[in-house]
């Protein structure tokens, strides 16, 4: 019975959280397609990319570390120490959530919205659709429909780490003594450091390097051959040579000039005279 009240609150949690950026005094508006939007799109996801395994990433439960200011966007949440989150809590206040097992991401209300508002500033939407502010006495609470300047934060980077700082000057911090979400203090300590995890699709690193230097060095070459090749009964004219040379000349940023140099010997090369 537990578990059914457990779903049913996240759901409604989940239900409340959808939302786009609201500004104060802006009606809102309807998102229009653009065919160019969708073509772009469709070219990226047709490059070769390579993707790399985050440990730090499967240890959080496939949450990633955002490292600078244009990477929090979208779904995310607000660790301070390890494992342990930001919470929201439906009367508008926010407190630390207990810690998690490794491996695991954080709870539906430990999980927000972030919305950028310009290349330093960002403004944060709880489940509960309301946007993180800073109040008069230092509180961080979670009551705004929309957003204005109290609203935004400015992540701050340096060394690795990071903090929030708010429109009044005070860095996001928990209260050691009652656990609440608070912004007191102008200079960053143990209690102000945290890290916004996201769980979006991050963008793949390009793979820039050439078709034709994939595989071991045998490889290569035979590929550029292919692709250099003047004969046209189209036979391969691969050099003899022990292929050490090409090691070598890998070693020294030479593998190019050496490439051409035993295709030229071969007379195997449209560029060769």
């Amino acid at each position: 019975m537990k578990l059914i009240r457990s779903l049913g609150r996240m759901s409604a949690y989940d239900n409340v959280r959808a939302g786009k950026l609201v500004l104060k005094g802006e009606k809102p508006k309807k998102a229009k397609k653009h065919k160019r939007d969708k073509e772009q799109k469709a070219k990226e996801n047709t490059k070769k990319r390579k993707t790399e395994i985050d440990e730090d990433a499967l240890r959080h439960g496939g949450w990633w570390l955002t490292k600078n200011t244009p990477e929090i966007t979208g779904t995310v949440a607000i660790e301070f120490g390890d494992r342990t989150y930001l919470k929201a809590l439906d009367n508008g206040l926010f407190t630390l959530g207990t810690p998690h097992s490794e491996g695991e991401g954080p709870d539906p209300e430990e999980i927000f919205t972030a919305f950028p508002i310009n290349d330093a500033k960002i403004s944060i939407k709880s489940g509960y659709g309301k946007y993180l502010k800073i109040e008069k006495d230092g509180l961080v609470t979670g009551r705004s429909e929309a957003v204005g300047s109290m609203e935004q934060w400015e992540p701050m980077f340096q060394d690795d780490k990071m903090a929030l700082l708010s429109e009044t000057g005070f860095f996001m911090s928990i209260d050691p003594e009652d656990d609440a979400c608070v912004a007191l203090r102008k200079k960053v300590t143990d209690h102000e450091i945290c890290s916004i995890r996201c769980n979006a699709q991050r963008d793949a690193v390009e793979d820039d390097e050439p078709k034709e230097e994939k595989g071991d060095l045998s490889q290569v070459e035979k590929n550029y051959v292919k692709k250099f090749q003047k004969f046209q009964d189209k036979r391969l004219r691969i050099n003899q040579n022990d292929v050490k040379e090409l090691e070598m000349a890998k070693e020294h940023g030479t593998l190019h000039e050496a490439l051409l140099d035993r295709r030229s010997k071969m007379k195997a090369d449209r560029y060769c005279k």
